[in-house]
């Protein structure tokens, strides 16, 4: 007789079986979890760059995405730029925008909790006297980021947060961000 193949019908769009399933067999193969990330920066002029994705490595080989990804970085005019693309700082919002909502289905998906609608607002607070050279003593980074979700889902309020909060627990750009990372810049 033919073995039936039983499908499960994703809520959210999230395949968490095999995320599951992937998790324990990392377990059995540690050294397959250990993933380097790349980019590849070239600048255009003033201050807009390009920034193209394609290839990492993790599960023990060369792996590359489907489509090579690229990204315009720029200042806007009122910081005598061109405005060609996004600033840095807002890519790192959109990382953690990105990563926490990622998050966010996954779990309910998890969970069992159907999804309607979930948008993340994102808003970094700086004083650019730092990276202006106005005053050293200021910060160059983000002071604070407050990010604000608006969730609509077959779930209480309390579920939805707990959903938040584990999405933050697991979430890799957040750790970046409240954690310290080594950081080796050079030229070669």
């Amino acid at each position: 007789m033919a073995e039936k193949k039983i499908e499960k019908k994703l809520k959210n769009g999230v395949n968490v079986d095999a995320l599951l399933a992937a998790r324990e067999a990392l377990k059995k193969a540690p050294q397959a979890a250990k993933f380097k990330w790349r980019a590849s920066c070239k600048w255009e002029n003033g201050t807009h760059s390009s920034t193209k994705v394609k290839g990492f490595h993790g599960l023990g080989e060369e792996q590359k995405h489907k489509t090579e990804f690229t990204f315009a970085a720029d200042h806007p005019e009122i910081f005598a730029s061109e405005d060609l693309g996004a600033t840095p700082v807002e890519y790192v919002l959109v990382g953690l925008a990105s990563c926490l909502t990622a998050g966010v289905a996954a779990v309910a998906e998890n969970r069992g909790v159907k999804l309607r609608s979930v948008e993340a607002k994102l808003e970094g607070a700086m004083d650019i006297q730092g990276i202006l050279g106005i005053d050293s003593d200021v910060r160059n980074g983000f002071d604070d980021i407050k990010v604000t979700f608006k969730i609509d889902a077959d779930a209480t309020k309390k579920e939805i947060e707990a959903i938040v909060a584990q999405s933050q627990k697991r979430s890799a750009v957040y750790d970046i961000l409240t954690n310290p990372t080594n950081v080796a810049v050079v030229v070669a």
